[in-house]
C-alpha cells in the first residue's frame, strides 16, 4: 500500500552516501529517502516535496526548488578569520554561550552573518547536531533572509577553538564565498560525512 506526503524540507546528508536526510522546516521531522529518487539535489537545498511511502520506506516522487542554498560542512586546522574570533570573545566577555555579527566587504556593504556557539559540556557536539538537522539552521537562515535574498552559502565549521562557527555568505558567487571555499574547502579541512 502506497501512501503520499509533500512538506517543505531542507536537504541535509543521510546516515549514508545513498541517502539525504529531509528534514521538515517547520517541524523539524527527519524523513530519510534514497538520493536515487532526488539526485540532483545537494545538501543545504531547500525544497517543497511531495514523498511517496511504499511499505514504510519513503521516496522523493516530485520536488520543487525553493532555494538552492548550499551548506558547506568542515572540521577544519585553518585559523578563523578576526571577525569570527572577535565576535566569540565578545560573547565570551559577557558570559553568554552564542553571539552574532554582520561583516561587511571592503565597499562597506554587508556580505555575510557569522554566529559562534561556545562548546557545550558534556556529550554534546554541536557541530554533529548541526550537520545532522539535531539542531536545525533553519532560523538561522531565515533571519538572515530578513535583509538580503537567498541563496545563501553557509558554512559550519569546527575550527581548533572553543567555538562552532556558522557563516552565511550572502552572495554565494561573490569573492567572500570564494575566499571561504579557498581557505576552508581546498586545503587544511576535513569535508564530513555522517559517523
Amino acid at each position: 500500500m502506497q501512501q503520499t506526503s509533500d512538506g517543505r524540507f531542507r536537504v541535509l546528508s543521510g546516515r549514508s552516501d545513498d541517502e539525504w536526510l529531509l528534514l521538515d522546516v517547520e517541524s523539524a521531522e527527519p524523513t530519510y529517502v534514497p538520493t536515487a529518487s532526488a539526485p540532483d539535489l545537494a545538501v543545504g537545498n531547500r525544497i517543497e516535496a511531495s514523498l511517496r511511502w511504499a511499505d514504510g520506506d519513503p521516496s522523493v516522487d516530485d520536488y520543487s526548488m525553493l532555494s538552492p542554498t548550499s551548506f558547506q560542512f568542515a572540521r577544519t586546522d585553518e585559523a578563523v578569520f578576526q571577525a569570527a574570533q572577535e565576535c566569540f570573545e565578545a560573547a565570551r566577555s559577557a558570559g553568554e554561550a552564542m553571539n552574532s555579527r554582520v561583516t561587511y566587504s571592503t565597499d562597506n556593504e554587508p556580505n555575510g552573518v557569522v554566529y559562534t556557539f561556545a562548546e557545550q559540556s558534556g556529550q554534546r557536539d554541536l557541530f554533529t547536531e548541526f550537520r545532522d538537522g539535531v539542531k536545525p539552521l533553519d532560523p538561522l537562515v531565515a533571519r538572515a533572509a530578513e535583509d538580503a535574498t537567498p541563496p545563501f552559502s553557509v558554512w559550519i565549521l569546527d575550527p581548533r577553538e572553543p567555538f562552532v562557527l556558522v557563516y552565511i555568505v550572502l552572495d554565494p558567487d561573490g569573492i567572500l564565498e570564494e575566499t571561504m571555499r579557498d581557505t576552508y574547502k581546498n586545503r587544511g579541512s576535513q569535508p564530513t560525512s555522517p559517523d
